[in-house]
């Protein structure tokens, strides 16, 4: 050691260079004392020279090695600090405080600090204390200890003080005061710090100290000579200036009471004992007295009995001394007395003093070397005022404390220490304070002549990798020996030398922290002092930690199988290591089982596991090298139990289902997944019927079931091990039959003979038998396996099946003759499931993004599941490659999924992943590895540990450590610092520092004595990373101000001028006060009146000035730092001012344009007889801002200015105002526009997208800049890539969009391909953009990979066919060879409904490439919209353009409603609605009704066809009262739907009334009048009535007129309403709220004939014939005479009428022809009122009717046993009738004339053409003949479109007569 040392003193530079010393700055030296001046850096080289240089002889020698030794001695050197406290600190609330101790000395260093005398950290390295939100609890005295192996040293204390204001703790308060006395009203107590400023109020208004108010130091309010007008509320507004805040005091009520007018003076307000440390700037003593009259009140201040008259104010309440000096110490007195009053005035006296702080008289060395033994004294005495109290610390610990019985304080304050110990050696303080201040000083005491000694020598040590290793070497000795460690050469730890992770102890060991394994071998610690040196050796072993490499990871297993936990370790081969396991805390010990063992490797293998198995598994490494530790879960599955107590009942609500139950069974200790039910059809074999039951469930209702067959079910529940086992079978359930749910099909009639049709028809299908026949499968069979010369064989294994699959079997035998008939099949068998048997292809990973990996893959096709396509899915394994760590998992469901991005990786890592296909069995092997890198990204994670520390007042040094590693996210290229000036500053502003190695900066250019927020980031290729939070906050030392601003004169006079100014701009500091000098400008330049004021004034005024003389006025501010430079000013004493003329001459020379900044120049005007204080400069962007300041503080000399910060490439008009003493110029006239140069664009392109386009070409997309960003006329953009290799860095390659011919049409473009790259590559993209100047920063650096890209174009040539109503062909081309970009993988097909794109979209996948496939259950009869595109490996391509196709029709949905109305006893209307899924276009409705039971022995069918849409309700009238009828209604398309059915009872409904009684009615010659009379109400009220009638032409009731009101008791109908020659009857029925009651008797029958009008009289008729005769006559012969050269031909205007036996013809067209096998016919005609034609009929073409009830008599006729009607179309079309012909006025004799007013009645009947006469349409033909049979009522039906069947041969002129028994009407 000592030649160690001694060759880095002789050395100079070398060594010793680096080793550490710092010396404090004020240390003192002894010029006797040669070895304290050796332990100083500087000392030691001066004074080595100067023995090199003076001294001769051998003794020079010798002195020499004296001087070394000592110099070892003082290698360790005492903590020093660099900086004492401050003033008082004041802080808000919540804000962050940072102290600072800054010390040097020997390493290591140690801080601790105190508040208040009390602890609040412990030792250590930390030199800061920071509390990140101040409370009121944090304000008091702190203290910093700095220690190091020398002793500690204790600063003196900083003040911090938190400011705060709380409420007032009182209330509201009254005080009563006699009239003429003083009121004295104190302040409200509250808390605050520091003591607010205070307002008084009296009833709101501000009281303002006067005559009779005053206001006190103490903020007491006393109201002098009160009288009754001072009565109110008075209270305070307190406002804390420091943080701002104010509060109002509860009010105190003043009242005053009668006194006498005179009162003697007294004094209120005592001046009080005031003392003051010396230095301050003033002292104000303060006497408030009170007398009446208060006008004749006088105050005097005396001292030494003389009066005094300067400083008195606040009338002559308070004295105020100036700069108060030893001189103005005494006793003041104060007297109040009233003028001309001869009595005794009140007297009140204070002492004034001032105190000093206290100051040294005589201190320490700051070394003091003493030998051990002997005494010694320390020197400390201090003076000051009051006289100072010392008090004596060791190493920061106060005498008092030690106790040491060998320290005595001697009266002199110095401290003598008897016998000194080597452990007496330290650093003593010596604390002189008063209440002025305090100070200290200390010494280092070192004891000498004692050689160093081992107290503890250190000892061999071995320790395990990554732990802590402690060498001892604990030495005594005097001076304390300089402890240093040393391995080799090299030196690791002293008190100047100091290297990462090697730490040297208080105590002199080394503490070695984390220790690797290069730390093992030889290390010495060196002791030594100048007594002398001592050496000792120890060897360090440094142990392999042992390690878990693979612990034990959550497995699970399947029951039965074998449990494998790893537990593979590392350890350290010269020891050995033993595995421990435990099983739920509980030691497992493998000899007691033959089940489980523990293999050498540490891992645990547990056979034939089973349930109690499960639980934690922890496996313990034990060693000597250390212990590890790793704990898995291992679970145990197995297949769920068969469900219990399964039973199975019919569902008695719906037949075609059957509910079934079961209980819950045990899991298997894997979640059920769900349930399958299974089912057996008529003994078939079993089939899955449901087969994803929510686990949730215990119960479920099976249907789609098929009546009238047997069911047995079971129930098996799935886990993810597998299919349970089943349960119980149920019994077999038989469905009860039902009717065939389909009619046949295909029906076909044809005549055979003339009395007989032949039927064909196809049965329904099978499903619709409800319990008839089974179909079977259309099977294709394949030969799987032959075997050979085993006649006898009984049993045969087929194998190579595939699993889960459906198979039949069927054998035949050969022989020599041949092979025999195929044996019957067998039942479906299906094989068992088996996990997948291949992994998923063609596997790639590709970088997503920073975070995340996308792995696509190929996967399995439908036959190679293995298993129930449910169930199949993939397992994503992956982990990183750089660290050893369990691998993660992800699982994707979709067994169609070909991609998975992996998130929540870490930035810039490889990883390694792997796939596997699994379902519910198991998992298929795992792909082959590959691997993957996540981008490089911005550092997550700011640079740690900033600090900053002002080192002047314009500079910052910050450091800072660098970012973790793991949060490094790439290469680091550099830091950012982001700094502002608090406050001040809107953004801040940044510097650069480049590499990573840097870690500190020295920020310079800052502004004075500002609070900056500090924060640094670091950053990568990428971008920015995470700024450092919260920032740090610093600020620059303060300095000399800068001048106050807007200097000026606005009160100028002959003899007196009052100054105003303003704070200076850059105040560098706390402005302390303000100078003002002021000479005449004739006079000598040094000989100025000089004024100082305080830091709150802003004026001052000058008096005893010469008239109209120039005066020069300087002004300057005050810091700490002294007085700053002063603002110069001249004025005139005159009163003969004006303000200035607007500068003129206003220019911006282009010559000093930039594009960010100009220079403007201005030749000032008049200066008004006043000298120009300043000028302001204002700005306006053009074409549209408003102007704007820049400047108002612009020197008055200035006749020019540089504008900055404008926006490059902006024009801008300026003005310029002058300023003086009177006021501000006019504004100068503006100055031309002018425009700032173009600068390059401030931003990049942004949204920079790149994405493969072929396999060696990119397509780059972006957004423009911002256009406020463009800085000038972009020009274009510039691409920058290059091929990204991790291992070497290659240049990057530039394309620039550029193109003079194309310029514009490349700015408005926003994608470019870049071609002709590196497959298989990746690639790093930027962009930038750029204008004349130069480009834009670069973008955010974009990654892609190259050689693999999407179908550029979409597939080709789509043809789309329809097959069926639910199902669509698509056939399609690839897309071109040259636009795949690899092999086609498949194809995605897109398809919705044309009109619900968003709701009904769907896609189906093709993993192989076909071109054609089919989409099934669509919908009927709607437009799809389909697009196709192809994909391969990288992903989708783009999809085609949308084609068309639509599904055929189907049967449309049952009707959406069914309902009736009008229901009376014989008729009813019945509705329905429109089809909720018409499938088609809706061709017309079937409507069926039948009586639930036979009426009178009969049952009949009713069935109408009904054309059209439009129509959707039937009026029918042949009802039997109180019958139950069933109404079927079907829709038609292409076939008809299912029906809609409801049950209705004919009238009259139960309560309703009963019928009206004594219907009577009469005629008249224009009408016909009803009466009744009420009949019974039934159960509610009648709310009024109808009026059926029944014409004698058709024999039916139906409704007449509709409601009656219930008051009324009789009805008229006019006759024209009735159809001539026609009789009828009627009958009233009476309604309430329960319908239609019963009808009256009817009424007797009454004619409608009318007397004949004259033109049908037989003489009118005659006269009119022979007149037409004549007429004709007459025609003709004109028509012979003209005609003679031409021929005529005569048209026929009608048709001809065959009879009965001729062939039928159209009437009105359409209609289909009607039989009816009868002989005997009634005729009966509609009678004719004056020749008008008949009312028009409704076609019946719309109608079909087929009446099956066997009806003989027709109104009386007798018809034959088989009458029937039947329908024949005639093939003519109808329209020869429309509805537009319908003009004429509605008919008059028509009896449903009460009808017509509903349109839909109205436009259903033809208007027959005028003139023509019509054919019969219906013939009839007769069939059979019977006998006569007793009278059945009629089954009548009509609707509205239903025609009049008129007999053949019966026409009447103008008139139809019905077919008997049938309506003309609805």
């Amino acid at each position: 050691c000592k030649r160690d040392i001694s060759a880095s003193v002789r050395g100079g530079g070398g060594r010793y260079d680096r080793l550490r010393f710092s010396v404090p700055p004020a240390e003192r030296e002894s010029s006797s004392d040669i070895a304290a001046g050796l332990g100083r850096r500087g000392g030691m080289t001066i004074k080595l020279n100067f023995c090199f240089i003076f001294c001769r002889g051998w003794w020079a020698f010798l002195l020499l090695q004296l001087h070394m030794l000592q110099a070892l001695a003082q290698d360790d050197v005492a903590p020093y600090f660099k900086t004492e406290p401050g003033l008082p600190q004041i802080h808000l609330e919540g804000n962050r405080l940072v102290l600072t101790c800054l010390a040097e000395g020997s390493w290591p260093l140690e801080f601790k600090w105190l508040r208040n005398d009390s602890e609040i950290t412990a030792y250590s390295s930390e030199y800061k204390y920071i509390i990140p939100a101040l409370q009121r609890s944090d304000a008091g005295f702190y203290q910093c200890i700095v220690r190091n192996r020398m002793g500690a040293l204790l600063q003196r204390r900083s003040e911090v003080q938190v400011a705060y204001m709380g409420n007032f703790m009182d209330t509201n308060q009254r005080k009563t005061v006699t009239e003429g006395q003083a009121a004295v009203l104190n302040l409200l107590h509250i808390l605050s710090y520091p003591r607010p400023q205070v307002t008084w109020f009296r009833d709101g208004h501000k009281i303002i100290p006067s005559s009779r108010a005053a206001i006190t130091l103490q903020n007491q309010l006393v109201i002098l000579a009160t009288s009754v007008s001072d009565a109110g509320s008075y209270y305070v507004q307190a406002v804390n200036e420091k943080n701002g805040e104010n509060k109002t005091s509860p009010f105190i009520n003043l009242s005053a009471t009668d006194a006498s007018d005179t009162v003697a003076p007294v004094i209120v307000i005592p001046p009080q004992n005031t003392s003051i440390i010396a230095g301050s700037s003033e002292v104000t003593l303060e006497c408030v007295a009170n007398a009446r009259p208060l006008e004749r009140l006088s105050i005097t201040w005396k001292r030494n009995g003389i009066k005094i008259t300067s400083g008195i104010s606040s009338f002559g309440r308070r004295l105020t001394i100036t700069n108060p000096t030893s001189a103005d110490v005494g006793v003041y007195f104060c007297e109040a007395k009233l003028r001309d009053s001869t009595e005794e005035p009140a007297r009140a006296r204070a002492f004034l003093s001032i105190m000093e702080p206290p100051y040294f008289t005589a201190e320490p060395n700051s070394i003091i070397l003493a030998e051990a033994e002997k005494d010694v004294d320390i020197l400390c005495q201090a003076m000051g005022i009051p006289i100072p109290t010392l008090v004596w610390y060791k190493d920061s610990v106060p005498l008092s404390k030690l106790e040491n019985p060998r320290y005595k304080v001697l009266l002199s304050g110095g401290l003598r220490i008897h016998k000194l110990h080597p452990q007496d050696a330290g650093i003593f303080q010596c604390f002189a304070s008063n209440k002025a201040g305090e100070i200290q000083t200390y010494t280092y005491l070192d004891v000498t002549n004692i050689k160093p000694a081992f107290i503890q020598p250190p000892e061999d040590t071995t320790v395990t990798e990554g732990m802590t290793a402690v060498l001892a070497c604990e030495v005594s000795g005097a001076p304390k020996p300089a402890i240093s460690w040393k391995k080799g050469s090299q030196i690791l730890a002293s008190g100047s030398v100091q290297i990462p992770r090697f730490i040297l102890l208080e105590s002199g060991g080394l503490q070695i922290t984390p220790v690797f394994l290069q730390d093992a071998g030889n290390y010495t610690c060196c002791a030594v002092n100048s007594e002398g040196a001592l050496n000792a050796f120890v060897m360090l072993t440094v142990w392999n930690r042992t390690v878990i490499v693979h612990p034990p990871e959550d497995s699970t297993v399947i029951k039965g199988t074998t449990a494998t936990l790893r537990c593979e370790a590392t350890h350290d081969p010269r020891i050995s290591i033993r595995y421990l396991w435990k099983k739920d805390s509980v030691v497992i010990n493998p000899s007691s089982t033959s089940r489980i063992t523990v293999e050498k490797d540490g891992t645990l293998l547990i056979s034939q596991t089973w349930s109690g198995d499960i639980g934690d598994y922890t496996c313990e490494v034990i060693s000597f090298g250390g212990n590890d530790s790793g704990m898995a879960r291992l679970e145990v599955i197995e297949l769920p139990h068969s469900p219990q107590n399964l039973l199975a009942t019919l569902n008695s609500s719906y037949s075609r289902s059957v509910m079934l139950s079961w209980v819950r069974p045990f899991d298997g200790n894997s979640p059920v997944l769900y349930y399958m039910v299974e089912l057996s059809e008529n003994n078939s074999p079993w089939k899955v019927h449901l087969s994803n039951l929510d686990p949730k469930m215990t119960g479920v209702t099976v249907s789609g079931l098929t009546p009238a067959r047997t069911y047995q079910f079971r129930v098996c529940a799935v886990n993810q091990v597998g299919k349970g086992q089943y349960s119980s079978e149920t019994s077999r359930l038989m469905l009860p039959e039902e009717p065939p749910s389909a009619p046949p099909k295909n029906i076909v009639a044809s005549g055979r003979t003339n009395q007989s049709i032949m039927v064909q028809w196809q049965p329904p299908s099978e499903s619709e038998h409800n319990g008839v026949g089974v179909l079977g499968d259309e099977e294709e069979w394949v030969s799987l396996r032959e075997v050979e010369n085993e006649p006898d064989a009984q049993m045969l294994e087929v194998p190579n099946l595939t699993p889960y699959t459906h198979y039949r079997f069927r054998m035949r035998q050969v022989n020599v003759v041949g092979p025999s008939p195929l044996s019957q099949p067998s039942r479906v068998i299906q094989t068992l499931q088996a996990p997948p048997d291949v992994a998923p292809g063609s596997v790639t990973a590709r970088t997503a993004s920073e975070t995340s990996l996308r792995l696509r893959w190929v996967p399995l096709p439908d036959t190679q599941y293995n298993g129930n396509p449910e169930s199949v899915g993939y397992r994503i394994k992956f982990w990183r490659v750089d660290v050893q760590s369990p691998a993660l998992m992800k699982v994707v469901n979709d067994r169609l999924e070909r991609e998975c991005t992996i998130e929540d990786l870490e930035e810039w890592t490889e990883y390694e992943l792997q796939i596997q296909a699994f379902n519910a069995i198991g998992a298929g092997p795992w792909s082959e590895v590959v691997r993957g890198r996540t981008r490089e990204s911005v550092p997550s994670a700011p640079p740690e540990n900033v600090s900053a520390e002002a080192v002047s007042s314009t500079q910052i040094l910050l450091t800072w450590t660098a970012v973790p590693e793991p949060e490094q996210n790439g290469l680091i290229l550099g830091y950012k610092i982001l700094f502002k000036a608090k406050d001040l500053d809107s953004e801040p502003k940044s510097q650069v520092v480049r590499g990573n190695h840097t870690q500190s900066f020295l920020l310079s250019g800052l502004r004075k004595y500002v609070l900056y927020e500090i924060q640094v980031l670091a950053f990568t290729r990428i971008g920015d990373g995470v700024p450092s939070s919260p920032a740090v906050i610093e600020r620059t030392k303060d300095d000399a101000p800068g001048p106050p601003v807007r200097l000026v004169f606005p009160e100028v006079r002959l003899t007196s001028v009052r100054i105003i100014w303003q704070p200076p701009e850059e105040p560098n500091g706390i402005i302390l006060g303000y100078q003002i000098a002021y000479r005449l400008a004739s006079s000598s330049p040094n000989k100025f009146t000089t004024v100082e004021v305080g830091s709150t004034v802003r004026q001052f005024t000058a008096t005893d000035l010469t008239p109209e003389s120039a005066y020069i006025f300087r002004t300057s501010a005050k810091t700490r730092q002294g007085w700053g430079e002063p603002l110069e000013a001249t004025v005139i004493t005159t009163e003969k001012r004006e303000r200035p003329a607007p500068p003129r001459q206003v220019m911006t020379p282009q010559s000093d344009v930039t594009s960010r900044s100009l220079l403007l120049t201005w030749v000032p005007g008049s200066d008004g007889s006043s000298p120009i204080r300043y000028f302001t400069v204002q700005v306006r962007e053009l074409p549209n801002g408003d102007w704007q300041t820049y400047s108002s503080s612009i020197s008055h000399e200035a006749t020019s200015c540089i504008i900055e910060s404008l926006n490059p490439f902006t024009s801008y008009k300026l003005r310029v105002k002058a300023t003086n003493d009177i006021g501000d110029s006019d504004f100068s006239a503006e100055t031309e526009a002018v425009t700032t140069l173009q600068d390059v664009p401030a931003e990049p392109p942004s949204s920079v997208l790149v994405t493969p386009h072929t396999t060696s070409s990119v397509l780059v997309q972006w957004q423009p800049p911002k256009v406020e960003s463009l800085n000038g006329l972009l020009l274009g953009y510039r691409i920058y890539y290059r091929e990204l290799d991790y291992d070497t860095g290659s240049g990057a390659e530039t394309k620039t969009i550029q193109s003079p011919s194309a310029l514009r049409a490349e700015l408005t473009r926003k994608m470019v391909i870049c071609c002709y790259l590196k497959k298989y590559k990746r690639y790093e993209v930027l962009m930038t953009a750029y204008n004349i100047i130069g480009e834009s920063p670069t973008s955010t650096p974009v990654e892609v990979f190259v050689g693999e890209a999407a179908p550029a174009l979409a597939p080709q040539n789509i043809q789309i066919n329809s097959l069926s109503a639910s199902q669509l062909e698509l056939t399609w081309d690839p897309p071109p060879a040259d636009s795949q970009n690899g092999n086609i993988q498949g194809y995605k097909i897109y398809y919705w409904e044309s009109d619900t794109q968003n709701d009904t979209e769907k896609v189906k996948v093709l993993f192989l490439p076909e071109t054609t496939v089919r989409l099934k259950n669509l919908t009927s009869h709607t437009r799809y919209m389909v697009c196709i595109s192809a994909f391969n490996a990288a992903g989708d391509g783009p999809r085609s353009s949308p084609s068309q196709g639509r599904t055929h029709q189907a049967a449309p949905s049952a009707p959406s409603f069914l309902t009736f109305s009008e229901i009376t006893c014989t008729t009813l209307n019945v509705s329905w609605g429109e089809p909720t899924a018409a499938n088609g276009v809706l061709q017309g409705y079937r409507v069926v009704y039948e009586p639930l039971a036979p009426i009178q022995g009969v049952s009949k069918v009713v069935t109408v066809d009904i054309k059209g849409n439009w129509q959707r309700w039937l009026k029918v009238r042949d009802l039997t009262k109180g019958m139950t009828y069933l109404f079927k209604v079907q829709a038609r398309t292409i076939a008809y739907g299912p029906e809609l059915q409801a049950n209705i009872t004919a009238g009259p409904a139960e309560g309703s009334p009963g019928s009206p009684q004594e219907i009577l009615v009469t005629k008249s010659a224009s009408g016909l009048t009803l009466q009744w009379t009420e009949g019974d109400s039934g159960e509610k009220p009648t709310t009024g009535y109808i009026i059926e009638a029944r014409p004698s032409d058709e024999g039916l009731w139906d409704m007449f007129v509709k409601d009656i009101p219930r008051s009324a008791t009789s009805y008229t109908v006019d006759l024209d309403k009735l159809r001539q020659g026609v009789t009828y009857e009627f009958r009233v029925v009476a309604v309430n709220e329960f319908g239609y009651g019963e009808p009256s008797v009817p009424s007797v029958a009454v004619s409608a004939q009318t007397e004949a009008p004259f033109y049908e009289e037989w003489w009118f008729l005659l006269v009119m014939a022979l007149s037409s005769l004549i007429l004709i006559l007459l025609v003709v012969f004109a028509l012979v005479l003209h005609g003679q050269s031409k021929k005529y031909k005569n048209c026929s205007a009608g048709k001809t009428i065959s009879n009965v036996e001729e062939s039928v013809t159209l009437d009105n067209g359409g209609f289909t022809a009607l039989e009816l096998n009868s002989r005997h016919l009634i005729k009966s005609t509609f009678s004719k009122k004056n020749g008008t034609r008949s009312p028009p009929r409704p076609s019946p073409g719309g109608l079909h009717y087929s009446d099956e009830d066997i009806c003989n008599k027709y109104n009386g006729a007798v018809l034959t046993e088989g009458l029937g009607l039947n329908e024949k179309p005639l093939e003519v079309s109808e329209s020869e009738a429309t509805d537009s012909d319908y003009e004429d006025e509605l008919p008059k004799h028509s009896f449903v004339n009460h009808y017509m007013s509903d349109p839909t009645y109205y436009n259903s009947w033809k208007r027959q053409q005028k003139g023509v006469k019509h054919p019969a349409s219906y013939r009839y033909e007769e069939c059979a003949a019977s006998e006569t049979e007793p009278y059945f009522q009629t089954v009548i039906t009509t609707q509205s479109s239903g025609g009049v069947y008129t007999p053949t041969g019966q026409p009447a002129p103008g008139s139809r007569t019905p077919v008997t028994g049938f309506s003309s009407f609805v």
